[in-house]
């Protein structure tokens, strides 16, 4: 076990140092405001909430910690099932690590038509009904309620799933983030066109 908790430390200072590069990267790139304050991955696996990879190695070094504290206390069990979780955060972690490049391409293309569409569609979009907008933003919340118990699943399938299964329901759970991220960027959006609406002319 304690080659285990060498090993762990070893990967999370190197995860540190990429996160700490790519977190930089990040806050400088254009299209991350559309991923901005919203969190990378589901709370089924981490506690934190931040768009920075960070604070999620930061919060798996701190259940290493506690992992350590477990192993001298000769707790076993409880050591296991602790192991087992920061494992499976480090993977999530590596794989938002690899994905984050191509997760902010695609912010860039949506910012891109974002703007090609803001002037052409700001007239028509000030004229919505109050009550389409509330229907609407009523619609978003749904699939938002959705893509939550989705990934809520896939967390809980990938906890027991064999090492091939577990990557691509890794994937699938990243995916997932990409399309929470979109719904809850359409919600904020919404919700600024019902104040502009309903603003006193």
């Amino acid at each position: 076990m304690q080659l285990s908790l060498d090993r762990i430390t070893a990967v999370l200072d190197s995860l540190a140092e990429q996160a700490k590069i790519i977190d930089a990267e990040n806050q400088q790139t254009k299209s991350h405001y559309l991923l901005k304050d919203k969190d990378i991955f589901s709370e089924a696996l981490f506690v934190t909430n931040s768009d920075k990879i960070q604070a999620y190695v930061d919060e798996v070094r701190g259940k290493t910690i506690e992992l350590s504290r477990l192993l001298h206390s000769g707790k076993k069990e409880l050591s296991q099932n602790r192991l087992q979780g920061i494992e499976q955060q480090i993977s999530a972690i590596i794989n938002a690590i690899r994905s984050n490049k191509g997760i902010h391409q695609e912010a860039q293309y949506r910012l891109t038509a974002i703007n090609a569409r803001r002037y052409k569609k700001a007239a028509k979009e000030l004229f919505k009904s109050s009550q389409a907008l509330y229907q609407q933003l009523s619609e978003h919340h749904e699939f938002e309620r959705r893509l939550l118990v989705m990934l809520e699943e896939r967390e809980l399938l990938r906890k027991s799933a064999t090492p091939s299964k577990a990557k691509k329901l890794s994937d699938e759970v990243l995916a997932l983030h990409q399309r929470l991220g979109r719904c809850r960027q359409a919600i904020s959006k919404i919700e600024r066109q019902i104040e502009v609406s309903e603003k006193p002319r």
